[in-house]
Order: structure tokens, then C-alpha cells, then sequence
């Protein structure tokens, strides 16, 4: 039966009053209708409670002082590390590494340490290192000798002379000037070289761990104070024994795995690791008291998001490709875990499809919505996917492939990419990033948001790789660049190109990837710190020499900035 035509210009309380019969049935359906919107409005009420408390209980923990702020290789790290494999063991998640364990263990070389054995003893007296001397970093090493015996092959030199003149030299670089002094004694058959400075200009001389300068085939040292006179005077009594090793530490990437038997498969990854206490030194903290740096947005947020997308992509029907969440540590000190899981993936990577990375996604502004998506330009999918003009979030969508993140890493390996990211904060690097800052209904936004990019792309084949300018690892105030893309996990001397950027100065000059660049202009470097010193001599429109080895080959190029 159809409808009466009700004239338009009558109300709904009259149309219900004249039809009171008709419209019972309408009322039932209308009733039962607005309780089904109810309870499914209370069930997704009751769900959103349910994963913020979730992602509460992650970020409070991982952002717990007990972890110390999770700094890689320690007892934080461990705990972190730990809490991350049970919560993919709750998940679902299985094991994928070939010993069939979640945990991928990784190198990562701190640098130089002087060992428990390195002693100098005059007389009866045992001098403390650091207090009363040190080694250089690029000492040579000696077992526990009697100077007497090589007292005609040792140097003592005193830098209150060369201080003085250098004084206000801005070209100046006292190590360099050791360095040299060295290699000269050293080609008189030397066996030892101990420097002291007798004037008040300080030196700044210590024993540096990141020093990565080839370490000398003699013994190197510095003696402080009253040690000066104890040495050239008792020189028949003292005994010297300098050890220097390698500084190693581990970290820990965390792996989980769903297998749905398809022959590509997704990579969903988020840092773990944060600052400690500072120890690197890579911090924006400016107090004078070491204190803990938790890092709830840097990268507990990201963690958690990873956790949620785990046990959301279990339960799914999204079955076309294979999961694989990999919680990295080591990020920041350069990428470590990233870039040895990428080297020692134990599949071929050109099964992958893509990787997402999940890294500071805990602060989303209520008022401007705004969130980074990087990786945009990696492949013409993402065009068509992401939509910028988005109605919740203001999308800043930035097409570079690399950044100071470990999708980096992935991008490197020509495989798609996207980067996720809710701006940067006051609190970043610093103390007081902490888990009740964070924004969880913001991130629950952001977690359903990729939910989606996930659910689109199981509709289609597997992504094409493009590849996208070229940005630097991190914030830079440099006057000039070479446009290259330092590898921070090499550990020998100088700086190894792991990326050069289109058109830029590196590039241009014939500088690819793997040469490992010592020296620009006269300036020599060791390390990539040491690398930065020597770019900014340096002005734009200027011209020098680079000079590098590529394999056993000693190149140099000319280099305009």
C-alpha cells in the first residue's frame, strides 16, 4: 500500500495525529532502527575505551622511569624490549627471525674505551687515569713496560710553546698538529710519546671514545700536573701499560610476523630506543643534572601504534600480503637497527611492498589537526590513496623518501615508504616528554587512518617504487652541504656515503655511494662529526678539493658549494 500525499505545508505532529494507525508500524521499525544506532554507538564507545586504555598502558610503561629511558644496549632497553615480544606474542604474532626468536640481536660500535689494565705506576705511586693522565684514543697499545728500558726512544713534548703562538690562529686544530709530531716521532723509531702543557691556556685535550682517527703504532699520552716532573724525574721507576679497545654494545630489534602464505609482504616499524640519560650527548635538555629522558612521544607512541596495529591486522580479513612489525632500536644513534634489519632481513626485499613508519605520532594538535605523512613521492599509489585535503586532519605531505627515521633505511633499498608524524614540541629530546602529554585520541585517529591505507592497498597489486629527492639526516645550520647522506652506523675513519642527493654538490663533483670521504680542502676528518666541523669553514659559491678512498682507489675530486 502506498502512502497517502500529505500536502506539504502540515506538520509531522499532525501527520502522526490524522494517521495514528498508519504509522504504527513506521514507529516500531523507527524505535528498533534508533536502539540498533545506540548500541552500535556504545560498542564503538565502548571499543575507542577500550584501545586508548591500551595505548595508555603501553606508553605508561614504556615511558616509565624504571627503563631509564630505554637508551640502546642497557637494562631499559631490555626491559623494553621484552614488554614489546610479549605484547606480540599476545597478538598472535610469530616468530620469523631463522633462530626462531623475536629479538635480532645487532652491533653497535660506541667507539674507543681505555681498558681495566692500563696502569702507570712511578715508585710506589699508581696515578689515576683521567686525574693525573690519559691515552689518546689513537694511542697504540703496550703491554706493562718499564720506561727505563725505552727511555732513549721516548718524546716529551710540552704544548705551552705551540699553544702560545697559535694563540689567536682561527685556522688553528691542535689535534691535527699532535697527530703530525706523531707520525714524525714515529718515523725517528720512536716508542712513546707523552705531552704535556706547562702553560694556563687551556688545551681541551681528553680521551676521546668517538674519536675514529687510525690509531698509531706507538703509545700516546698526556700527563697533568705534578705528574710532568714525576715522570721526567723518576723516569727510571715508572711502568706504563695503555690498553684501547673497541666499545661495543648491542641492541635489540623486536620482530613479529603474520603469515598469510602470500608472496609480498607489508612492513609496519617504529622505533623503541630513546636517550637515557643523555649519555650521547644528542639531547636538547640544558640542565647541569643528568636526568632521564622517557620519551613518551619519541618513540613510546609509535611503539604503541605498532602494538594496536598488530592485533588489529590478526583479526582482519586483510589477507593479500604477509605482516611483518618490526620494533627497531638503535635509531637514535643513527639508524642502527633499522639498517641492519634492512641488511640482514632474511627474505629478499624485493618481496616487500612498502613500509610504514610510526615515529613521534603522539601529539596530534586538537585545534589544527596537523600530521606529517613523508614517503608521498615513493610511489604514484600514495597519490591516489592519501587524500591531502583530508576533512580531519591538515596532511602536510612531504615526498621525500628519506629523513632522520628509519623508513630512511627501507627507502634506501628502493621499496615504497610512508612516515607518519605529528610535529615536533618543546618537550622533544628533553625530560620532560612525558606519557601524560600525550594526545591518545589523536592517535587512535591516526592508527585507524593507516588501518585504511593498509585496507586499500589489500585491493591491489604491489606498489611501484619511485625515487624522490633527497633530504639530510636531521635539522642542519650549515652555511653549504655536499648533498650526502652520511652512513652514521660505519665505524672506520672518515665518512661513508650511504646516499647523494640529485643536482647538489657531491653529486656534480662524481661522488657516489660507498666512497668514504676524509678531507676537504685542508681540513681532514675522522668521523661525521669531525666531517660537519670541516663543512662549515666553508661558504657558498667556494671550491676545494674532496678527498676519498673508493675501494683501495684514493680519488680526489674538485667540489663547488
Amino acid at each position: 500500500m502506498k502512502p497517502k500525499q500529505i500536502p506539504a505545508r502540515k506538520t509531522a505532529l499532525n501527520i502522526f495525529a490524522n494517521n495514528k494507525e498508519n504509522m504504527k508500524p513506521y514507529c516500531f521499525f523507527i524505535v528498533l532502527l534508533l536502539n540498533c544506532f545506540i548500541v552500535l554507538a556504545q560498542q564503538k564507545s565502548s571499543n575507542e575505551a577500550a584501545v586508548i586504555a591500551s595505548l595508555k598502558k603501553n606508553i605508561n610503561y614504556l615511558a616509565d622511569d624504571k627503563l631509564e629511558g630505554r637508551r640502546t644496549g642497557t637494562a631499559g632497553e631490555k626491559l623494553a624490549y621484552e614488554f614489546i615480544q610479549t605484547a606480540f606474542k599476545k597478538a598472535g604474532l610469530k616468530t620469523f627471525t631463522a633462530d626462531n626468536k623475536y629479538v635480532q640481536e645487532f652491533e653497535v660500535n660506541e667507539g674507543r674505551e681505555i681498558d681495566p689494565n692500563t696502569s702507570l705506576v712511578i715508585g710506589d705511586i699508581a696515578y689515576t687515569e683521567n686525574k693525573h693522565y690519559f691515552p689518546f684514543a689513537f694511542s697504540g697499545n703496550i703491554a706493562a713496560t718499564k720506561l727505563e728500558t725505552i727511555k732513549k726512544n721516548i718524546t716529551f713534548f710540552d704544548l705551552a710553546d705551540l699553544l702560545k703562538e697559535n694563540q689567536n690562529n682561527p685556522h688553528f686544530n691542535l689535534k691535527e698538529r699532535i697527530m703530525s709530531f706523531c707520525k714524525d716521532e714515529i718515523s725517528k723509531n720512536k716508542k712513546l710519546v707523552i705531552f704535556t702543557n706547562s702553560s694556563t691556556i687551556k688545551d681541551d685535550l681528553k680521551f676521546d671514545e668517538k674519536d675514529k682517527t687510525p690509531t698509531l703504532s706507538i703509545p700516546v699520552i698526556y700527563g697533568k700536573g705534578i705528574l710532568r716532573n714525576n715522570l721526567t724525574q723518576g723516569l727510571q721507576a715508572a711502568t706504563l701499560s695503555v690498553s684501547i679497545s673497541a666499545k661495543i654494545k648491542y641492541g635489540h630489534n623486536v620482530i613479529g610476523y603474520i603469515n598469510n602464505k602470500a608472496t609480498n609482504t607489508i612492513i609496519l616499524g617504529a622505533h623503541y630506543d630513546h636517550l637515557g640519560y643523555g649519555e650521547d650527548h644528542n639531547f636538547l635538555y640544558t640542565g647541569s643534572t643528568p636526568m632521564i629522558h622517557n620519551g613518551a612521544d619519541d618513540n613510546a607512541s609509535g611503539t604503541a601504534a605498532l602494538i594496536e596495529l598488530a592485533n588489529r591486522l590478526k583479526k582482519s580479513t586483510y589477507k593479500k600480503y604477509n605482516y611483518l612489525f618490526v620494533s627497531f632500536s638503535g635509531e637514535e644513534l643513527g639508524l642502527f637497527g633499522s639498517k641492519y634489519f634492512t641488511d640482514h632481513a632474511g627474505l629478499d626485499l624485493k618481496t616487500l611492498n612498502y613500509m610504514i613508519n610510526m615515529d613521534m605520532v603522539g601529539r596530534l594538535n586538537d585545534s589544527t589537526h596537523g600530521l606529517t605523512i613523508g614517503g608521498y613521492g615513493t610511489s604514484p599509489t600514495w597519490g591516489k590513496i592519501i587524500n591531502t585535503k583530508d576533512a580531519y586532519f591538515k596532511i602536510n605531505a612531504d615526498s621525500s623518501g628519506s629523513g632522520p627515521s628509519d623508513h630512511t633505511s627501507f627507502y634506501k633499498k628502493e621499496i615504497p615508504v610512508l612516515f607518519f608524524f605529528t610535529g615536533s614540541h618543546k618537550d622533544y629530546h628533553k625530560p620532560t616528554d612525558d606519557a601524560d602529554k600525550i594526545n591518545y585520541e589523536g592517535e587512535l585517529k591516526i592508527i585507524r587512518y593507516i588501518e585504511n591505507i593498509i585496507a586499500q592497498t589489500n585491493e591491489m597489486e604491489k606498489l611501484a617504487f619511485t625515487k624522490t629527492r633527497e633530504v639530510s639526516m636531521g635539522k642542519s645550520s650549515f652555511k653549504v652541504s655536499l648533498g650526502i647522506m652520511p652512513d652514521y652506523t660505519f665505524t672506520g675513519n672518515g665518512v661513508m656515503v650511504d646516499g647523494v642527493s640529485e643536482n647538489r654538490p657531491a653529486i656534480k663533483a662524481g661522488i657516489k655511494t660507498g666512497d668514504i670521504l676524509m678531507q676537504l680542502g685542508e681540513h681532514k676528518f675522522s668521523d661525521v662529526q669531525t666531517y660537519m666541523d670541516a663543512l662549515n669553514k666553508f661558504n657558498k659559491g667556494e671550491s676545494t678539493k674532496v678527498k676519498l678512498m673508493r675501494g683501495k682507489e684514493l680519488l680526489e675530486f674538485m667540489v663547488t658549494f
